[in-house]
């Protein structure tokens, strides 16, 4: 019996139903949080979206041949949104997406919005604000409700996505980062960034049954695994994953040190087994793990500038990277963890999901504009000048037009320290003259990511490739003018 994967899925991902002795498909609604529960295979029809932060752009990928087909724009670069009269997203940072693969739901921060996107179009539904900072959501198992977490307040945002309304909110611990769902859509799962304190919430009643400890303060990221059994939350200032029982009473099973500026983290169901795979950002490098009691590091794979947001292919053989530092999708074999292709995106790529069978039919290009308006960043790498150490850093110089955004990523630093980065003359002593471009202080696992704005392209690029009068990259710490990492030239 012949099937349309484009209006069923797999067969698999049905259920039979005989009606006066007609054979009949139902599609059966998952949660489709990652993985898929199926193996649904990689087709032309799939998409990768990630969400960039500083471009306000949602970047749409082709995983069939790793292609990226053009960018949705959701606003103007940061600039522009200066004026009292802009009227885009700003700083587009959030993705989930509806059960039956058909609607995207886009969160940007700065506009405390929430986008609703026609995958086989590419065509924006409606938009919809709610409360202060939305930093991620996802819709219940069946699909009748989006829920987002309120970053910048202590709730939840329940939304009718047919209605695009806010229908209620649930009150939770101060500064909700993500929310997730057990598969079977019994339980939500909702960590803190600003509170160390994890709630669980009833789906049915919509009230708090449980609140787990968080070993800090600081989970901007959650998964929960397919088979129901278990969370793995991020906690990016102290460099850790804590993993709890998705059962009551959600005991805590392990605590793993993940490393600096651990950022998301999702799962793959292979031939080899059961893994989960986390960002690192602080290394550059995504960690797996097998998982277990206790889980057990089986790979390191070194990856681009500050892995971001993760998500499996449908079939779960790749695996797809977003490199907030490096304007780029990295792709990773799951079978031999080895990465296989990189996809340039927009600026600042955030969160990035994949998902299966988006597009119904045709070609799915249609409201897409090219990349190629933006203008590609400038990579650079410090690190301290002996070359001993740890202290180590990335840093992205993306064009806004008549200025510059750049952003650093930072790690080996001492925690509680405050740190200056400049502009200066020269590369080597005395560096002449300093232009102060941004001060930060470290966190706990002596990281930082601190931000800039202004006229700075004329660093050194890591192509070697220099203007008229180039200026290199300084940082020091503690009002010391002695230099702990410099810009590294070719």
């Amino acid at each position: 019996m012949k099937t349309n994967r484009s209006r069923f899925g797999n067969v698999s991902n049905c259920l039979l139903i005989v009606i006066s002795g007609l054979l009949l498909l139902t599609p059966v609604v998952r949660a489709q949080q990652a993985p898929y529960g199926t193996s649904i295979p990689m087709s032309s029809r799939d998409r990768v979206y990630t969400a960039d932060q500083i471009s306000n752009t949602v970047s749409v990928i082709d995983p069939s041949n790793n292609r990226l087909l053009g960018v949705i724009r959701l606003g103007d670069p940061i600039t522009a949104v200066l004026s009292p009269l802009y009227k885009g997203q700003l700083l587009v940072h959030g993705l989930g997406f509806s059960p039956d693969h058909r609607t995207l739901a886009v969160i940007a921060i700065g506009s405390n919005s929430v986008t609703f996107i026609d995958t086989a179009s590419n065509k924006v539904k409606g938009t919809l604000y709610i409360g202060r900072s939305p930093h991620e959501g996802f819709f219940t198992p069946n699909g009748r409700e989006l829920w987002v977490a309120v970053r910048g307040e202590d709730y939840i945002s329940v939304i009718d996505p047919v209605r695009m309304k806010e229908v209620r909110r649930i009150q939770v611990a101060n500064g909700p980062g993500i929310v997730l769902f057990r598969p079977d859509g019994r339980y939500a799962f909702v960590p803190s960034s600003f509170t160390p304190e994890l709630n669980i919430v009833d789906v049915k009643s919509y009230k708090v049954i449980a609140k787990v400890k968080q070993a800090s303060s600081f989970s901007p990221n959650l998964a929960v695994s397919p088979d129901g059994s278990e969370v793995w939350f991020t906690l990016k200032d102290v460099g850790k994953t804590q993993i709890i029982s998705a059962k009551p009473p959600f005991t805590t099973l392990a605590t793993l040190d993940t490393g600096p500026i651990t950022n998301h983290v999702n799962f793959v169901d292979s031939a080899n087994g059961h893994f989960a795979y986390v960002t690192v950002g602080g290394l550059n490098e995504v960690r797996v793990y097998r998982r277990g009691t206790p889980p057990e590091l089986v790979a390191t794979v070194p990856v681009g500038n500050l892995p971001h947001g993760i998500w499996p292919s449908g079939d779960g053989r790749r695996i797809y990277v977003g490199l907030e530092n490096g304007d780029a999708v990295q792709v990773i074999d799951t079978l031999t963890n080895q990465a296989m292709a990189t996809i340039r995106v927009g600026q600042l790529p955030q969160a990035l999901v994949y998902v299966p069978d988006a597009v119904p039919s045709g070609a799915g290009t249609s409201n897409l504009v090219s990349l190629k308006e933006i203008e590609q960043a400038i990579q650079v790498k410090m690190a301290q000048p002996s070359g001993q150490g740890n202290a180590q850093a990335t840093v992205i110089i993306n064009s806004l037009g008549q200025v510059d955004q750049l952003q650093i990523a930072a790690s080996g630093l001492k925690p509680g320290l405050e740190y200056q980065l400049s502009l200066v003359d020269a590369a080597s002593p005395p560096y002449g003259n300093r232009i102060a471009l941004t001060k930060f202080k470290a966190n706990p696992a002596g990281t930082a990511i601190a931000q800039a704005i202004g006229p700075i392209r004329s660093v050194v690029s890591q192509s070697g490739a220099t203007q008229a009068a180039p200026r290199y990259l300084l940082l020091t710490a503690g009002g010391n003018d002695q230099p702990v990492m410099l810009q590294q030239v070719r």
